[in-house]
């Protein structure tokens, strides 16, 4: 299942959480992943629209085990990284991405990059 199929141009941060929620829902995913899954979502969108001149395409999709969400936009820049020093603004958010997505992937590409975010989905008890 994915949130993608659709024009992405100018998706703001609610648009990706109902896109997200929809994908999760139809999973019946448990509420903690769904809270971790949309928090991320909202900080990597708005860090797009932010930083990068808006998002360029956008998808979540509920794989074997794991939940992959995926936010591009046109910039080459990399979110800042964790030892960024602490007087320097912003990187905040990257940072709490990396502490609630099992793993974050960059990858760049000739349109700009995407940034891909890895959620476990638990075992049903």
């Amino acid at each position: 299942m994915s949130g993608t199929g659709r024009d992405t141009s100018g998706l703001r941060c609610e648009d990706a959480r109902l896109i997200a929620r929809d994908v999760l829902e139809a999973a019946a995913a448990g509420e903690r992943l769904v809270d971790d899954v949309l928090l991320v979502v909202s900080e990597l969108v708005s860090n797009a629209i932010r930083h990068a001149g808006g998002v360029t395409g956008f998808h979540v999709q509920l794989l074997a085990g794991r939940v992959e969400v995926a936010v591009s936009d046109a910039s080459m820049l990399f979110p800042r990284t964790p030892g960024t020093p602490i007087h320097a603004p912003g990187g905040f958010g990257w940072l709490l991405v990396n502490r609630i997505a099992d793993r974050t992937e960059i990858r760049s590409h000739d349109e700009g990059k995407t940034i891909m975010a890895f959620f476990p989905v638990p075992a049903a008890t």
